[in-house]
């Protein structure tokens, strides 16, 4: 009993003391408070605010003696302590630094400065704040590096510092932080690798760390994250497998890892291990594979991106996904060049919630399903560019309201455009470049009041330019050239305040620039050229004082070029192969950001500057102007003389000829009797003597008809046999009236003179004289080959039965051609005295003798390269560009480079493609980014037959011959001479000796093969 008693005394007084303990523990706080409320936290503020440099609208003027500290802006105190518990600052457009002495706020629950302009660093004092749960510091100009002794603050749950400009790395000591549920760091200069540690935020829901420079692999500690919900990793160099960590967050609904370098394949089930996402995008990384078709199980999915990988294969049916607004698929390899590619289109029409689809840049083949015409109403892009997408644009593509961007360019579709389009008013951009369209363009585009972009360019468009594109008042690019249009320019469309680009080139357009071209202040571009424009260049050109390229060369203007001396941001300007006149303006020498000034082949007289960008003839083109002088030396122009000479008269000029042609047969004459050990002269030299106009046109029987073998850029080939060679032989007669056939004669002159190849045509003699009329007449005689060119070997088909080879190539008789090719090209890239590049290499310029020896031929193009910059004739053709013929020229030929033996290993690439798979580089089978190129690339090596060309399999190949391994070999170096990169290709000595020993390995024969 009485130790019963005893214990009940002894609860009491432990309950007692305890209370005791409480009331003076809490007595101690409120004590606590009261003495710190204005001894700690009201100086820590004022310190606060004594580093502020920046407070535009005065919202701290309340922190001052005058007001209590509670009820100072943006301050909360607690209500039994008064200390303070939250400091909210957000947007008041504060500047300055974050003073340490927020810090000693030990009371401090909710701290937000963010959307302010605070710099400098996170002090390490915040580490002493170890009741704060919710910390933004977000959308400042923070530096330096997250502070490790954030890792202090146990109590944290919500940390928004995106948006600064943190460094460093990610501490390790944040792993302790177990209470944090949304961890918000995108949009800094975060580097290195994430820690192990970060597996510990086992509470985390949302965490972001887009826009870094994070690098190296996701740790599998990641996978301890078992309640995260959204994870976004884009914007950053993580590299290594798509992790494997990320398929056990069953619980992720948005994932987001676009724009790094993760590769491998993605599981096949990761639809189901991923059941909850709303939003998965992992574009702009290296994966590869296909689509997991589990994806379309995911009834939730609501924006999927996989753009800019290196996905293949097919698109899955999407029908039972119904929320789906965002489909990102573009820029892979998804689909096989088939026409069952796109029938995955159909089912998108169940997805009521779609607004952007995107599946451009992929190998998607097949008629354009009409079916695109009942996608959402709703959908906002529509992207299908750069495909194999045969087919009409469907009638009722304006069903498509909420349209803004249409981007169909770089296909197959034919046909003309529907007038439905004119419904789409939301539209801002129409993108239908690089097709077969035609008709007219449809006057309803001028409903597009919206429209900002229009890219009409490379169709067969044919008509007037409709007046109507003037309602289009927010066009910033208007791009409708390489067509067939007609008439003249509306001026409406000059009255565009908002053009940025304009080009109309390449079109039958006449008539003259309206005056109105000078309003377009913001004009950059004006493109123009190759049209059949005429009149005087507007004075109003030189008010588009935003103007950097014009475009005007290949027209009929004539006059004087107008002022245009306040464009001085000018970088690129082409007037040449015009009529205009007049003097060269001196304002060119002082455009600073001129890079071009192409005044070529007009007729222009008088001085030329040698001062500021006239010193460098790279720069500024003059040649084919007759009447020019002065002018740097490297132009090669005439002095400028006070009083010119007379002029002579025709038979002057005659006598002058032939004075100087006797002089120079005599001089040549004298020093082969001086020099009887050097090689005889070529035949060339002695032409002149040899051969006449009526000899030839005796022989050709007045240049018939029925003489004609074939016809060329610059001129007609003749077969017929010569009395003076004693043999027949083909006389290319060249079209004096074709601009660059001077040239052309020229160019096949200089460079077969001194040049011997078994694989190449003998030029035996040439033709300069005058016709009856009195006419200048070039020609070039060579010798004949009896089995024509190769091109009719290649594409029988397409040649008259009459003169049709009367069987097919062998693959042996292939190889020795293209073995013969690569030989000769050899030749004249290294072996001859000065490198020439041919620069038109392509079937029809590679002849064959009886035996079917390959000779290259018509070297019209042709460019000594080392006397490139010496002589003033290869200056002049240099300057002209290179055009070669399209599908065989090298891409930079297009863009205006210099020749090179790498354009001549491109040519002979495609060429090599071509004898072997019978397609040639401009069959209609390709188009936009599918080429003769990618179309073998593609193939090799499992389906190397079906692409090769049918007849090589035909003709008598053994059942046992490897064939699979020889046709993948020899593509193989073809692929490799026609690299997109001239550095990239492979040499032609070294294709010659890759091809030698193919043929030698499975024909085991050695054809000769010498110089």
């Amino acid at each position: 009993m009485k130790s019963t008693q005893s214990f009940q005394f002894s609860q009491t007084k432990m309950r007692s003391m305890r209370q005791f303990l409480l009331l003076a523990c809490y007595a101690l706080m409120l004590l606590e408070a009261r003495v710190f409320t204005d001894e700690t936290d009201r100086q820590a503020l004022l310190e606060f605010k004594s580093q502020i440099s920046e407070d535009k609208r005065v919202f701290l003027s309340s922190w001052n003696h005058s007001f209590t500290l509670c009820k100072w802006t943006g301050v909360t105190c607690g209500r039994k302590h008064k200390r303070v518990i939250s400091l909210d600052l957000v947007g008041l457009q504060l500047g300055g630094i974050i003073s340490p002495s927020i810090g000693n706020l030990s009371f401090l629950i909710y701290l937000d400065l963010s959307n302010n302009s605070f710099g400098g660093t996170i002090p390490q004092e915040f580490g002493n704040l170890f009741r704060l749960e919710y910390l933004y510091l977000n959308s400042n100009i923070l530096g330096g590096g997250i502070p490790s002794s954030l890792g202090n603050c146990s109590r944290l749950s919500d940390v928004q510092l995106f948006s600064n400009q943190l460094g460093q790395g990610f501490p390790s000591e944040l792993g302790s932080l177990t209470k944090l549920v949304s961890l918000s760091l995108r949009q800094n200069n975060l580097k290195g690798k994430l820690p192990a540690s970060l597996g510990n935020l086992t509470s985390l829901k949302e965490i972001s760390f887009t826009s870094n420079k994070l690098e190296g692999e996701i740790p599998s500690e990641v996978a301890k994250l078992s309640q995260i919900v959204i994870l976004h990793l884009g914007g950053n160099n993580f590299s290594g497998v798509f992790p494997p960590a990320i398929y056990n967050l069953s619980s992720l609904q948005n994932l987001s890892m676009s724009y790094n370098q993760f590769s491998g394949r993605l599981r096949p089930d990761l639809g189901h291990l991923l059941p909850n996402l709303l939003s998965l995008n992992i574009g702009g990384n290296y994966l590869t594979g296909s689509i997991p078709v589990t994806l379309s199980n995911i009834s939730t999915l609501e924006r999927l991106g996989l753009n800019e990988n290196n996905m293949t294969g097919s698109i899955p049916s999407f029908g039972n996904v119904p929320n789906l607004q965002w489909l990102l698929l573009n820029t892979n390899s998804l689909g096989s060049y088939s026409f069952g590619d796109l029938g995955f289109l159909n089912s998108l029409t169940n997805c009521t919630q779609l607004e952007l689809l995107s599946i451009g840049r992929n190998m998607f083949a097949g008629d354009l399903p009409i079916s695109i015409a009942n996608l959402s109403a709703k959908l906002i892009t529509l992207d299908l560019q750069e495909n194999f997408i045969f087919g009409r644009i469907p009638h009722d593509i304006g069903n498509l309201i909420s349209l803004q961007k249409l981007l169909l360019g770089d296909n197959m579709l034919t046909g003309p455009l529907p007038t439905s389009l004119g419904n789409l008013f939301e539209l801002g951009l129409l993108d239908l470049n690089s097709n077969k369209l035609s008709g007219e363009i449809i006057s309803v585009i001028g409903n597009l009041t919206q429209l900002q972009e229009l890219h009409l360019y490379n169709n067969s468009f044919e008509g007037t330019i409709p007046p109507s594109l003037g309602n289009c008042s927010y066009l910033l690019y208007l791009q409708i050239g390489h067509n067939n249009l007609n008439g003249t320019i509306p001026p409406v469309i000059m009255q565009i305040p908002s053009l940025v680009h304009l080009s109309m080139k390449s079109n039958s357009l006449s008539g003259s620039i309206p005056e109105d071209v000078g309003r377009l202040q913001n004009l950059v571009e004006l493109s123009l050229k190759n049209n059949n424009l005429s009149g005087q260049l507007p004075q109003t050109l030189g008010k588009c004082l935003s103007m950097e390229i014009i475009y005007l060369q290949g027209n009929y203007f004539h006059g004087a070029i107008p002022d245009i001396s306040g464009l001085m941001g000018v970088r690129r300007v082409d007037f040449s192969n015009n009529n205009l006149s007049g003097t060269i303006p001196g304002y060119f020498a002082n455009f600073s950001s001129l890079e071009y000034l192409n005044l070529s082949i007009n007729k222009f007289e008088g001085y030329v500057p040698s001062d500021g960008k006239f010193q460098n003839s790279t720069v500024v083109l003059v040649y084919g102007n007759k009447n020019l002088c002065g002018g740097i030396k490297e132009l090669k122009l005439k002095p400028c003389i006070a009083v010119a000479p007379p002029m002579e008269t025709k038979h002057q000029s005659l006598l002058r000829k032939v004075v100087i042609g006797f002089l120079y047969v005599w001089f040549r004459r004298r020093k082969k009797k001086h020099h009887t050990n050097n090689p005889a002269p070529s035949t060339l030299e002695i032409s002149h003597e040899k051969i006449s106009y009526r000899d030839l046109r005796n022989a050709t029987d007045g240049f018939s008809l029925s003489s004609i073998i074939g016809s060329g850029s610059f001129g007609t080939v003749y077969k017929t046999f010569l009395p003076i060679e004693n043999k027949i032989v083909a006389v290319k007669v060249l079209n004096m009236q074709r601009r660059g056939a001077m040239k052309s004669f020229m160019a096949e002159c200089e460079s077969l003179k001194d040049i011997r190849h078994r694989n190449l045509v003998k030029l035996l003699t040439a033709c300069t004289s005058i016709d009856f009329q009195g006419n200048e007449f070039r020609a070039l005689i060579y010798e004949f080959m009896p089995n024509g060119s190769l091109d009719k070997w290649l594409h029988p088909e397409e040649v008259e039965e009459i003169h049709r080879p009367s069987r097919t190539l062998t693959l042996l008789e292939r190889l020795n051609i293209v073995v013969d090719v690569a030989s000769v090209l050899d030749y004249l890239h290294i072996h001859c005295h000065e490198p020439i590049a041919h620069c038109d290499l392509k079937p029809s310029n590679v002849l064959l003798n009886n035996d079917l020896t390959a000779h290259v031929s018509d070297f019209g193009l042709a460019r000594l390269l080392l006397k490139f910059n010496q002589e003033s004739f290869f200056n002049q053709l240099s300057s002209a560009g290179v055009r070669g013929t399209i599908g065989y020229a090298a891409p930079e030929y297009g863009m205006g480079g210099q020749p090179s033996i790498h354009g001549d290993e491109y040519s002979f690439g495609i060429l090599l493609l071509e004898m072997f798979t019978g397609k040639r580089p401009t069959s209609e089978l390709f188009g936009g980014n599918f080429t003769l190129y990618k179309y073998t690339k593609l193939a090799l090596p499992e389906k190397v037959l079906d692409i090769a060309d049918k007849s090589i399999l035909q003709s008598g190949v053994r059942v046992d011959f490897p064939i699979v391994e020889c046709l993948t070999l020899i593509l193989d170096v073809g692929l490799r001479c026609c690299e997109e990169t001239p550095m990239n290709r492979l040499a032609t000595s070294v294709a010659a000796k890759e091809l030698i020993s193919i043929r030698e390995r499975f024909f085991q024969t050695r054809r000769t093969t010498r110089r």
